[in-house]
């Protein structure tokens, strides 16, 4: 959680670095040449592939792994819950699941809300 606090802030201080620089870029000073600078569009390429490298493209493969997760769940399958619910499946449908928890009671919750499998 640290670590992609640090991160955000990090790509966000480098856009904030990239606007400043484009805007440094656009304006010339009096008397001066003024003309196209290359490097400000390789450098906004850069900031922009960070970001999608380091935020995005980690996102959808964690959503991904979890949309595999729910699909491969079986009856008898051990969850823990979003919630931190721990249960054994008892029953799945298309959108939820039936757990069975210590107590022996039962309950139903959405199937995007199993977080992990436990060993059986």
């Amino acid at each position: 959680m640290q670590k992609n606090r640090r991160l955000k802030s990090g790509l966000m201080v480098g856009l904030l670095i990239t606007l400043l620089v484009f805007i440094g870029g656009c304006v010339t000073p009096e008397g001066a040449e003024g003309g196209f600078d290359p490097t400000i569009i390789i450098f906004l390429l850069l900031i922009f592939g960070m970001f999608y490298f380091l935020m995005i493209r980690p996102q959808r493969k964690r959503q991904k792994e979890h949309q595999e997760l729910t699909r491969e769940l079986r009856k008898g399958d051990r969850v823990v819950t979003a919630g931190g619910i721990y249960g054994q499946i008892e029953s799945i449908s298309e959108d939820s699941v039936i757990l069975k928890i210590e107590s022996g009671a039962t309950m139903r919750v959405a199937r995007n809300s199993i977080a992990s499998k436990r060993g059986r």
